[in-house]
C-alpha cells in the first residue's frame, strides 16, 4: 500500500470569538492524528493457505480472488505490530473479504474510513487490498498509538475512484453495526446462509448478495439484496425462488417474504410477521439515471488530466486549420490544372476572368 500518512500530530485549533480580539482568547487543541513513529521492520511474501495462522479461511479469499499474502511486522521503539496485506481481484472484492470478516463484536474506526476495530485485531479495505492489523500481545499500545499504525498503512481514507467501484450500502436504519455481507460467489453465500439454497441465487449468472441483520422494533430480521446485470436475468432467478421457496405465501415462522425491482431481488429470510416484513421491504427503492461511460483515468492526476484536455483541444483545432489550408490548396491547383488541360471548361476560368456578354439586339 503506497499511501502513507506522515507521523505526526494534526491539531484543530479553535479560537474563542465570545471575546473582542484584543482580548485574551481561549484555545482548545484537538489531536486528529496521533503521532507515532512507525516504521516498517520486515515483510514477507507468504501464500493464501497460510492465512489459517492469520484468523483466515483459504477457500473464502480465493473465492475474492486472493492468490498471497504479504506479512509486513511494524515497529513502534521496541513494540512489534504485525499487519497482513491481501492483494484480492477488484476494489468490491476487497470490500467484501471485509464484510464477511467482520463481526458485531467490531465498531467502525472513528476518523478512518472503511476500517473496523475489534478487540484482538482491525481491518481495512484499500483500493484492491484487504488489510489486517494485529494487537500486539502483553504490550501497553495504546488505542491513539494502534490507530496511527493504520493510518501510517492505509491512509484515512481510500481513494475516490475506489468507492465509486464500491456497491451501494445498505439502508442504515435498524442495521445491526458488523452484521452487513457483500458476497460474490457460492462458498461465502454457504457460511453466511447455511439455511439457504446457494444455487438459487446465480452466481454463475453475475449475482451479487448485500446481506445484513436489522432490528424491527425487538425482533431481528436477516434481510437480502441481490442484484444481477439486467432485468431479464433478476426476473428469472426471481420466479425460480419464488417457485421452490414459496416466497410470500404464509408459513408461520418460515415464512420468508421478497419482491422483485428492475435488476434487483429483495428477500426477508427471517421476519416475526408479514407486517415486519413489509417495513423492512419498504427501506429498500432503486433509483436508476442513465450516465455516459467513460474512460478510466488510471492513477493521472487532476493536472495531468486538465493538461492532455487542452493539448487534445489545441490539436483538434489545428487539425482543422490544415484542413482548411489544404482544401483551398487543392482548389487552386485543381482550377490551374483545369484551365491547362480543359481549357473551355468554366472550372479553369474564376468569374472574375470571364467576359460577361448582354446578348441584346
Amino acid at each position: 500500500m503506497k499511501h502513507f500518512v506522515s507521523a505526526f500530530t494534526l491539531s484543530l485549533i479553535t479560537l474563542s470569538a465570545a471575546r473582542p480580539l484584543f482580548c485574551a482568547q481561549n484555545v482548545s487543541v484537538i489531536p486528529l492524528v496521533p503521532a507515532a513513529n512507525w516504521r516498517l521492520a520486515a515483510s514477507q511474501g507468504l501464500g493464501v493457505d497460510e492465512i489459517q495462522n492469520h484468523g483466515g479461511e483459504p477457500a473464502v479469499e480465493r473465492e475474492y480472488g486472493v492468490k498471497s499474502l504479504e506479512l509486513r511486522t511494524y515497529q513502534l521503539d521496541s513494540t512489534r505490530a504485525e499487519v497482513v496485506l491481501e492483494p484480492a481481484a477488484d476494489v468490491s472484492s476487497a470490500y467484501g473479504l471485509l464484510t464477511y470478516y467482520q463481526n458485531e463484536s467490531m465498531h467502525p474506526e472513528k476518523a478512518i474510513q472503511l476500517a473496523m476495530t475489534g478487540p484482538e485485531a482491525s481491518l481495512m479495505a484499500r483500493g484492491r487490498n484487504f488489510i489486517r492489523f494485529f494487537r500486539p500481545k502483553g504490550s501497553h499500545l495504546t488505542e491513539d498509538e494502534f490507530r496511527a499504525l493504520m493510518i501510517f498503512v492505509g491512509g484515512i481514507q481510500p481513494a475516490s475512484s475506489s468507492l465509486a467501484n464500491l456497491p451501494p450500502p445498505l439502508p442504515f436504519s435498524g442495521l445491526i453495526p458488523g452484521s452487513a455481507k457483500y458476497i460474490l460467489g457460492p462458498e461465502v453465500a454457504r457460511r453466511v446462509l447455511p439455511d439457504f439454497r446457494a444455487d438459487l441465487l446465480g452466481f454463475d449468472k453475475g449475482a451479487e448478495v448485500q446481506l445484513g441483520e436489522y432490528l424491527i422494533g425487538s425482533s431481528r430480521s436477516t434481510m437480502m439484496e441481490v442484484s444481477y446485470p439486467t432485468p431479464q436475468i433478476a426476473r428469472a432467478r426471481f420466479a425460480t425462488m419464488t417457485d421452490l421457496l414459496g416466497l410470500n405465501e404464509e408459513r408461520g415462522a418460515n415464512t420468508q417474504y421478497g419482491r422483485r425491482e428492475g435488476s434487483f431481488v429483495f428477500m426477508t429470510l427471517k421476519a416475526d410477521s408479514k407486517a415486519a416484513a413489509k417495513k423492512l421491504l419498504d427501506e429498500f427503492h432503486v433509483t436508476q439515471q442513465l450516465s455516459w461511460d467513460e474512460k478510466y483515468p488510471g492513477n493521472k492526476t487532476l493536472g495531468l488530466q486538465l493538461f492532455e484536455l487542452i493539448m487534445g483541444n489545441v490539436l483538434f483545432t489545428l487539425l482543422l486549420a490544415g484542413g482548411g489550408v489544404v482544401g483551398g490548396l487543392l482548389i487552386v491547383l485543381s482550377r490551374r490544372v483545369t484551365a491547362k488541360c480543359f481549357p473551355a471548361s468554366a472550372w479553369g476560368h474564376p468569374e472574375a476572368d470571364r467576359l460577361i456578354r448582354l446578348n441584346l439586339q
